[in-house]
């Protein structure tokens, strides 16, 4: 470079006591920029700013691009074989000459063994005395270049992989805006991925609510939460509101946050699994379960009573609860009639339904129980159905109507139906648990049919038993005119003080059935002995005698009497032993027979016979005391005396 010139009239304006100092200073200053330019790790060159040659080019410039000094000394930039394919290097010295200052951030050069180096290519002018100078710094780039473009594959690839997973992912911002979305996100957010960059968290076009439903306020969002404890957030669960329609997305959230340098929050990674077909399947889960549980219930209800209203209220309370219907209904039908007559309802606002009487193929119901197929009526404002266009009328407001017949063992027991106030979609799960609630109640009803029958059955049948018990004994009376009435008048005084025993209504029938046939036995003795009117030889009270044994081999064959073979059996034992036919004494003779024998004696001493007129009251109750402990059980006597049943 030359500086002479600078040098002497630097020195001409300086004493020249000082002249020799700053010369030294300027020499000094020389040799430290020199060993700077020659060990600089970036390329050096210096150019004059007028003619545009190449002053200087540092070794690292040489060694960078493999030209030799000579090769760039005395040449313009773009003479040199590095700088000829480049246009820049032209336009370049023509800005510098008119700005002083010119950077390239990416400017390509081919060393001289045909390499490419992308370098970094700063510019500056500047003046070294009166000479104007131009100093360009060239900075290899080529591996932060390489660096770069590995770094942006591997993001590139890093974000394919992403755009292509199943799971939604979405990046804030430290002020929670969108700053990448991909594809997933915008399709469960319900927006494109360019809509969804640059909002916030807080965005009218959805909102956030709990697992129960509730709104979720803004700091418990993902995100927010992420930010304001900067811990990593696991298996987060949410609905995603979208627009003003309602529609909710079900969400499983992980969130983690990103640092940069210092520790500062650079961004939130939100991530998130639509859940929503799991949610969907642990509803149904829970609404079968519920279905289940109530189907359960009226099965306990149907097992557990046999009153009809007490089952179908039960059923109707079920139908209503779970099946989100306004109003249920069953109707019986009645096979005399051939009509549907109303049994039991829920949830109508009047009583006009009670008078419901549909005949068989007529109306909705009419024609679901003769059709044996539900009927449905989405909008009864369309329809025509007198019945409940009367129901209508008196104020339901019913517009949706399903009638399911009640089917059980092959026959129409009657009609389930339901009402609705609104419209509502149904579906086939909800087709079907109708279908189950409607077949619960056809087994109610037939269960109480069945159950009312049997005891009308049994009621029968006892009745049979009864009449045909009273008219054996009414056979024996018309055989022995002189005990006319005493059959009858002992069961029922029988069975008034055995009730005062404590005997229970089940053992009362069979008192009374044996005290009906206590004399049974008389049936095997002839009639030679049984009507004779002077008295008995030893011989005849032999025969005479057997009299119960003959009734215990007469009734024992038949099982409803065998608990009632007490009486007959042993009505003519006594307390101390000395009775007959088997010699019982004391408890050993059944209850019912020692009551019996009180007040076969009472009644027989009461009554007119052939052989003696009857006994005052007083008389008798002071006979029966007496024999108290011998022929009677004492405890008996006292109990039936002080009782007001042998009182006349």
């Amino acid at each position: 470079m030359k500086r002479t010139g600078a040098i002497k009239k630097a020195s001409a304006r300086i004493p020249a006591s000082r002249e020799a100092g700053a010369e030294q200073a300027l020499i000094t200053s020389e040799l430290r920029y020199r060993r700077l330019f020659e060990t600089a790790q970036d390329g050096i060159l210096i150019l004059n700013a007028e003619t545009g040659l190449i002053n200087d080019v540092n070794p690292y410039l040489i060694y960078m691009l493999g030209y030799s000094r000579e090769e760039f000394v005395e040449k313009k930039l773009w003479e040199v074989g590095a700088f000829k394919d480049v246009e820049a290097s032209r336009h370049a010295f023509e800005e510098l000459q008119k700005n002083e200052f010119i950077r390239y951030d990416d400017m390509p050069l081919k060393t001289k063994d045909g390499r490419l180096v992308q370098v970094e290519f700063v510019s500056n002018v500047y003046l070294v005395g009166d000479e104007k100078v131009i100093q360009c710094n060239i900075r290899d780039i080529s591996d932060r270049k390489r660096a770069e473009a590995a770094l942006k594959a591997k993001e590139e690839a890093h974000w394919s992989l992403i755009e292509n997973l199943p799971v939604g992912v979405v990046v804030h911002s430290p002020d929670t805006r969108i700053v990448l979305c991909n594809p997933e996100a915008a399709l469960v957010l319900g927006m494109s991925s360019d809509s969804l960059l640059g909002k916030a968290a807080r965005d009218p076009d959805w909102h956030f609510v709990r697992e129960d439903g509730t709104r979720m306020p803004l700091d418990e969002f993902p995100v927010c939460q992420v930010i304001a404890t900067g811990q990593v957030l696991k298996n987060f669960v949410m609905g995603i509101v979208r627009g003003r329609n309602g529609e909710h997305t079900w969400v499983l959230v992980n969130a983690y946050p990103e640092f940069g340098s210092g520790e500062r929050l650079r961004q939130v990674v939100v991530m998130f699994t639509d859940i929503s077909n799991i949610k969907l399947a642990e509803e149904k889960i829970q609404r079968n379960l519920e279905h289940l549980t109530a189907l359960v219930e009226i099965d306990r209800a149907i097992n557990f009573s046999f009153e009809l209203n007490l089952s179908l209220t039960t059923l109707l309370t079920h139908v209503i609860v779970q099946s989100g219907v306004d109003a249920a209904d069953v109707l019986l039908f009645n096979p005399a009639s051939r009509k549907l007559e109303y049994v039991a309802g829920r949830g109508f606002h009047t009583n006009a339904i009670e008078h419901a009487r549909q005949p068989l193929g007529e109306g909705y119901a009419g024609r679901a129980a003769q059709e044996r197929t539900i009927v449905h009526i989405p909008d009864l404002a369309k329809e025509h159905d007198s019945f409940l266009r009367g129901i209508l009328l008196a104020g339901e407001d019913f517009v949706g109507y399903y009638g399911v017949p009640l089917i059980a063992k092959g026959q129409v027991m009657g009609v389930l139906e339901v009402f609705q106030r609104t419209p509502l979609v149904r579906d086939e799960e909800w087709l079907d648990f109708l279908k189950a609630l409607a077949a619960q109640a056809a087994i109610a009803i037939d269960n109480v049919t069945l159950f009312d029958n049997l005891q009308r059955s049994n009621a029968e049948l006892a009745h049979a038993y009864d009449a045909t018990i009273e008219g054996w004994a009414r056979a024996l009376e018309l055989r022995d005119n002189e005990t006319e009435g005493h059959t009858q008048r002992s069961a029922d005084l029988t069975v008034r003080l055995a009730r005062l025993f404590g005997l229970s209504e089940a053992e009362l029938v069979q008192v009374r059935w044996g005290a009906l046939l206590h004399d049974i036995g008389k049936m095997g003795i002839p009639d030679g002995i049984l009507l004779k009117h002077d008295a008995l030889t030893e011989a005849e009270w032999v025969v005479m005698r057997k009299h119960p044994v003959f009734a215990f081999e007469m009734l024992s064959p038949i099982r409803y009497l065998r608990l009632a073979l007490d009486i007959p059996c042993a009505h003519h034992e006594k307390w101390d032993g000395t009775g007959y036919p088997l010699g019982l004494k004391g408890e050993q003779i059944p209850l019912a027979a020692r009551i019996f024998a009180v007040v076969d004696v009472w009644d027989a001493l009461r009554s007119d016979r052939h052989y003696h007129a009857s006994w005052p009251v007083e008389k008798v109750r002071e006979h029966l005391r007496s024999l108290a402990g011998t022929h009677f059980d004492p405890h008996v006597v006292n109990r039936c005396l002080d009782s007001d049943v042998l009182r006349e």
